[in-house]
This record gives C-alpha cells, sequence and structure tokens, in this order.
C-alpha cells in the first residue's frame, strides 16, 4: 500500500476500519420517514424507552403471581400504559410486550392530528405545528414531537387566532366578527 498524503491521513484520522460499527438502520429510517420524525435522537429514545417498558413487563411477570406486590405494581404499570396510550385495554401484561418504537410514534401530535383528520398527511400536519396553529389544552404546541396522551387527545384544538380556525368558521358559517376583529 502508498503512503497516504497529509489530506488522506487528515480524513482518515476520523475512521476506524478495525472497530467499524455496522448500521443496519434500513428499518429505522423506513419508521423515521413514515412517521416524519426529523431527528434520529427521538427515534433511539422511542427504541429505548420501549425496550425498558417491555423488560419491566418481563419482571413484572416474573414475579409470582399471587404475590400482592406483582398484582398492586401489574394494575399501576397497565394504568400508567393505558393512559398513556401505549396499550388499547388494561387487561393483560402481555399487551405490554408489543409495545414499541411504533407505538411511541403514533402517539405524536403530527400522527394525532391526521388521526383527529385535522390535517390531511403527516407532512401537512408537521407544518401546521411547526407554524404554530395547534393548541393542546392551553399552550401552543410548535414541537413535532410533543407526545399526546389519551387525556390530552381530547384538548387538541387550533389557536384562536389561527387563519386555519377562521377559515373552518367561515365554512361552517359560524364566523363571529367580535372573534375576528
Amino acid at each position: 500500500m502508498r503512503k497516504l498524503k497529509h489530506h488522506e491521513k487528515k480524513l482518515l484520522k476520523k475512521v476506524d476500519f478495525i472497530d467499524w460499527e455496522v448500521d443496519n438502520n434500513l428499518h429505522e429510517i423506513k419508521m423515521m420517514r413514515k412517521y416524519r420524525i426529523l431527528k434520529r435522537e427521538h427515534y433511539t429514545m422511542y427504541n429505548k424507552l420501549s425496550r425498558q417498558v417491555r423488560s419491566i413487563a418481563r419482571k413484572l411477570r416474573d414475579l409470582d403471581a399471587e404475590d400482592p406486590f406483582r398484582v398492586r405494581n401489574t394494575k399501576n404499570f397497565l394504568d400508567k400504559l393505558h393512559l398513556l396510550g401505549l396499550v388499547p385495554t388494561k387487561e393483560s401484561l402481555a399487551l405490554a410486550d408489543n409495545i414499541t418504537a411504533s407505538s411511541f410514534c403514533r402517539r405524536r401530535l403530527p400522527v394525532i392530528l391526521v388521526r383527529l383528520r385535522m390535517s390531511q398527511n403527516l407532512k401537512m400536519a408537521t407544518t401546521l405545528i411547526e407554524q404554530g396553529h395547534v393548541r393542546v389544552g392551553t399552550d401552543v404546541v410548535t414541537d413535532p414531537a410533543y407526545f399526546v396522551t389519551r387525556t390530552m387527545q381530547d384538548f387538541i384544538t387550533w389557536k384562536e387566532t389561527s387563519k386555519i380556525k377562521r377559515h373552518i368558521n367561515e365554512f361552517n358559517e359560524e364566523r363571529d366578527d367580535f372573534d375576528f376583529a
């Protein structure tokens, strides 16, 4: 092999060919595109959280079925997962084994907006959120990574001064001149 030039040495200084990490991230990229996740850290965080949820469920399942500690904590754990919207019902601990990073992605605000038919697709929903048209409760949300629980899902509306809300009210003939003066 020939001797490397100065600029080649500088480029290869940061690359370690011996411990090269193989990126099998095709699934990760596919999910990031599907749910319009802009930051890779968010998806890796969802993966870590889902792994932790599954490990807690496994540890609870390994305890004795009649143990009062297991019964109490299983109920609390399933209640918490149900309130977060990660499991459909509170009936079984086996539902926690099905929690993946996609379960967390489905509870992001743009996905909920599409599900509530406030937006046609995820791209438009993300744009509306970033522009500040969406309100959750009393707070205007501008972060598309905002996690929506079951209780907060009922309080998603348009911002009061939003042009979209004005357009919807005009279409439904509910426009009040006092509100949009």
